[in-house]
């Protein structure tokens, strides 16, 4: 009887099957992860917000975030943080324009409130965002 030889080798096909397994998994799921996105109201006609204006985003669970330019990245934020921020920005340019995203499933009082918080904080020149479009 003759005995078998032992292969020393390791079959990596297995394995690369299951790599592109996951690889496809991943490509289908990714398109499908939601980013924090803001639902705004929409009207007819508005002129679109300065680019150098800075973003506050109230999100419908009631979160603040800010973006520094419209291409910035977002940084969430409480209240008295959000508040200091654009504070010291505006000490350093006080014609900094500042524009309030509000998801419109935002109760109006919290849009206000942060609307109240930015004049106090010595912001001169605040808007609100909306789309353009009816729905």
């Amino acid at each position: 009887m003759r005995q078998r030889r032992l292969m020393n080798q390791i079959n990596v096909v297995p394995y690369i099957d299951v790599m592109l397994v996951l690889l496809v998994i991943f490509m289908v799921t990714a398109p499908m992860i939601q980013s924090g996105s803001v639902n705004l109201p929409s009207v007819d006609k508005v002129p679109a917000p300065p680019t150098d204006a800075m973003i506050v985003q109230v999100k419908p669970d009631g979160e603040l975030s800010l973006r520094a330019s419209s291409n910035a990245p977002e940084k969430s934020f409480n209240r008295q943080d959000l508040i200091a921020e654009v504070q010291s920005v505006v000490s350093a340019n006080p014609g900094q324009p500042v524009v309030i995203a509000a998801d419109k499933s935002v109760k109006y009082e919290q849009v206000m409130n942060t609307l109240n918080d930015l004049r106090n904080a010595g912001v001169n020149k605040v808007g609100l965002q909306t789309q353009v479009g009816k729905q």
